[in-house]
């Protein structure tokens, strides 16, 4: 029996090689060289007796395909059924990625918890053994004579378990353990992901069974072996939050069965992980009033707008060259904004250290919010506190310009549910806010920064 041969391959350019080498000789990318198996020294495979013995498939018109609403059924989790975009589908294959300790494998043991009372549940671990999970599970105050557990790593026998006892839903924990005989790498290859994660789509597809699986992340955060993945589930989702910081944010990366903007927002606790169903009032809970540097930005996720504290502070420095940092904002959009305000308001950063940051772990990545960073920013620098009922949001252009931004009634009806009572906005989205009849608040639109500024009296 010949033996099995691989090569690998970049990702990037295609370059192929016999062997793995950290750069690519081709485009110069690094950690790019992939392992494939060459078909041609698969037993039994031929290119020429393929072609030759091939059968032709019959194709079918458009009009003859079933066009049946999916199935769905929830998780028990609000949250994890807004990002899955309204419950899980039968016969879908889902990915949940995050960092060790993130909370993967409590989140899906709370699920079996809720699903459990009504479906059959198989969970499969390659990391942990029975004993351990029921540990889990009992602090979790999760049980049921539905969830069956199964500690292997062979994919084939695991498949086939999955098509004898057909259970609703399948968990992997986790996709790098799992291990395919005849694919000739060890597990967590790229090869292995890839080929294992293959098997178990067809068997999602063919017996209509849900699957979720678990996937760890490497040093620079993304899934392992991101594309290979990818491209064959369903869903991806990615658990964010810091390790010191007891909140979580599940995202859509990927949903062929809903949007990837909505997020889901989750405490972790004693017992495990609970909802966070009004995150707003999460993340501005702990702020201190009358304070210079403080102003409430706005964000939407999806359909669900989200506010939150930016936080700065300008300081003198004691260097030639001043620091700018930023947590939770993009830096080069901060160094931007700090141009503007130089050049279009005649404030002056140069000599002066200047840190952002984000109240709460949440990233604002959306231009809406840099408005309530430049108006920050400015308090800082002239220790004039901005009012703790004063919301803002706007994109700011090159030449001071405030921007109109997406969804502005919902922004604005959620500072108003909140009890602020006054918001700064781009002056052309002035008739909208009107036309949506939101009371109690008052909207003030602005041009430029400049107009901005002397809003807040600075």
């Amino acid at each position: 029996m010949a033996k099995q041969k691989s090569y690998f391959e970049c990702s990037n350019c295609g370059y192929q090689t016999a062997k793995w080498l950290g750069r690519c000789p081709d485009c110069g990318k690094w950690n790019t060289l992939e392992e494939h198996i060459d078909l041609n020294t698969v037993a039994g495979y031929s290119k020429n007796e393929v072609a030759s013995t091939a059968q032709a498939f019959k194709p079918i018109t458009l009009d003859v395909v079933k066009t049946d609403i999916e199935t769905r059924f929830s998780t028990g989790s609000e949250e994890l059924d807004r990002v899955l975009g309204g419950g899980i589908v039968r016969g879908s294959l889902v990915l949940l990625g995050g960092e060790p300790g993130i909370g993967k494998s409590t989140l899906l043991l709370q699920i079996c918890g809720f699903v459990g009372k009504t479906h059959r549940i198989l969970y499969v671990s390659g990391e942990e053994s029975a004993r351990q999970i029921k540990l889990r599970a009992n602090r979790l105050e999760v049980s049921g004579h539905n969830l069956m557990l199964l500690t292997e790593t062979d994919v084939a026998g695991i498949c086939q378990t999955v098509r004898n006892i057909k259970p609703d839903v399948v968990i992997i924990d986790s996709i790098q353990t799992m291990n395919l005989t005849g694919v000739n790498s060890s597990p967590g290859s790229v090869t292995q992901v890839r080929e294992t994660t293959n098997a178990f789509m067809r068997v999602a597809k063919s017996e209509n069974i849900s699957f979720f699986v678990v996937g760890h992340v490497n040093k620079d955060g993304a899934i392992a072996g991101p594309k290979v993945m990818e491209h064959i589930v369903d869903a991806v989702l990615h658990f964010e939050g810091e390790r010191t910081l007891s909140y979580r944010i599940l995202r859509a990366i990927k949903n062929r069965f809903g949007s990837t903007n909505e997020i889901g927002v989750f405490e972790m606790w004693a017992k495990g992980l609970r909802e966070v169903k009004n995150p707003s009032l999460m993340l501005l809970s702990e702020r201190m009033g009358s304070i210079s540097g403080s102003c409430v930005a706005c964000v939407m996720e999806g359909s669900r707008p989200i506010l939150t504290e930016v936080q700065s502070l300008v300081a003198k420095t004691n260097f030639g060259t001043p620091r700018r940092t930023a947590a939770g904002f993009d830096y080069n959009r901060l160094v931007m904004l700090i141009a503007v305000l130089e050049k279009r308001a005649g404030y002056f950063f140069g000599a002066l250290d200047t840190y952002i940051n984000v109240a709460g772990g949440l990233r604002l990545d959306e231009p809406a919010a840099d408005l309530p960073v430049a108006l920050s920013l400015v308090s800082g620098l002239t220790d004039k506190p901005i009012s703790d009922k004063l919301i803002a949001f706007g994109e700011i252009g090159l030449g001071g310009e405030i921007r109109a931004v997406s969804q502005i009634e919902a922004r604005v009806k959620e500072a108003q549910r909140l009890g602020f009572t006054h918001c700064i906005l781009p002056s052309q989205q002035m008739q909208a806010v009107k036309e949506a009849q939101v009371e109690n608040i008052t909207v003030m639109g602005v041009h430029t920064i400049k107009e901005a500024l002397k809003m807040i009296g600075c």
